[in-house]
């Protein structure tokens, strides 16, 4: 059912980083107010919102306080206590996407159960370890390329924790559908888009618009991703990441339920951004149109393999001086090797000049860091 008071609605998010940072701003123009749980006065978030409750994410008191507060309550990351959700619904919360959907997905092998049983294509899996090669997975935790390990001979040293293995698929590309359902159960897919990972840290480095695949693949790719969403229940915004196997198949790889990496471009390049279909979803408005406006390409903003402290965008002045280049700055106050620090979007009339300006860029989205920033 909508909000009784969609337009003036009292949402809770669940972490304080970048993507709680994005929602809100998407949200304000729409009259939303927002309240944030997190643990750190300082994340990128809480400088945005009405109210900052703070806490962990598994402080079961401290999440009865924001959903209490709030609406409804969302949450921009997956590592949250979903039995003290579960405790809050029960007392009468909304919590959207529920408790046992994110319950479900934090369980990466119960996740591959449940996709199975609807019949959505994924890669082959076992509990056991099935030989050489294959995909060691971590079941908890995992994220931006951690807890996953190929194994290809006993000379590589497998992950220690609960775990599954997964067929090691030989794919083309990396895909990923947002796909947004609301409330009422309306829904929408964006256009697919391509992901491409830094091969020294496994973490996504760009996002392609719209994806380099034949049209019958892009059917395929929404079709799977819808189907998978609405197995499984989810309501808000969901990321569904794919393969495209050099075979022709396209197997679902995981389900992020929030908004996601592979979907930044949409704030530049669509007609809704996946931040605001993400509030027009979870508070029952009408869904946006997902429609690709441009040809775009994200770039992620990560701090250098040795940088730490003070975070400095020593080329910020270069990027801001071209065309089609759109810079966020997370405000994180410090930086680590590899860590999310910002992206650029390159929007563009075509793709062939959205990737030549992505390439040319890339020296100066470095992220350098000292104890003073200079």
């Amino acid at each position: 059912m909508p909000l009784a008071r969609p337009d003036f609605a009292r949402i809770g998010v669940l972490g304080g980083g970048q993507l709680g940072q994005m929602m809100i701003l998407a949200g304000i123009p729409l009259g939303f107010e927002f309240g944030v749980l997190t643990p750190n006065r300082h994340d990128p978030a809480v400088r945005l919102a009405t109210r900052h409750e703070p806490g962990a994410l598994d402080d079961e008191a401290a999440i009865h306080r924001i959903v209490s507060w709030a609406d409804v309550t969302t949450y921009e990351i997956e590592h949250v206590n979903t039995e003290a959700l579960r405790a809050a619904e029960s007392g009468g919360g909304l919590v959207l996407p529920r408790s046992m959907l994110l319950a479900t997905i934090n369980d990466k092998l119960e996740q591959k159960h449940a996709l199975r049983d609807a019949e959505i294509p994924v890669p082959a899996f076992a509990e056991r370890f099935p030989g050489y090669p294959t995909v060691q997975k971590l079941r908890r935790g995992g994220y931006d390329g951690r807890g996953v390990q190929v194994l290809r001979s006993d000379r590589d040293t497998p992950l220690d924790g609960a775990s599954y293995y997964e067929e090691l698929v030989d794919f083309e590309r990396e895909l990923a559908v947002i796909v947004g359902r609301s409330t009422s159960g309306e829904t929408t897919t964006y256009p697919v888009v391509e992901m491409e990972f830094d091969a020294d840290a496994n973490i996504c480095s760009r996002v392609i618009a719209p994806a380099r695949i034949t049209p019958s693949c892009e059917a395929r790719a929404r079709e799977i991703a819808l189907a998978a969403v609405e197995a499984l229940d989810g309501v808000g915004v969901l990321a569904v990441e794919l393969f495209l196997a050099r075979d022709g198949r396209i197997l679902a790889n995981e389900i992020a339920p929030r908004p996601h990496n592979s979907g930044h471009l949409t704030i530049e390049a669509c007609e809704t951004s996946q931040f605001e279909q993400h509030l027009r979803a979870i508070t029952g408005l009408p869904l946006g149109a997902t429609t690709l406006r441009t040809a775009a390409v994200m770039v992620n903003v990560l701090g250098d393999p040795g940088a730490h402290g003070r975070p400095r965008l020593p080329a910020i002045g270069r990027l801001l001086e071209r065309t089609g280049v759109h810079l966020h700055w997370y405000g994180k106050t410090e930086v680590r090797p590899y860590r999310k620090m910002g992206h650029v979007t390159v929007v563009a009339d075509d793709l062939e000049s959205a990737l030549a300006t992505a390439q040319e860029i890339l020296p100066e989205t470095r992220v350098t860091g000292g104890a003073d920033g200079r």
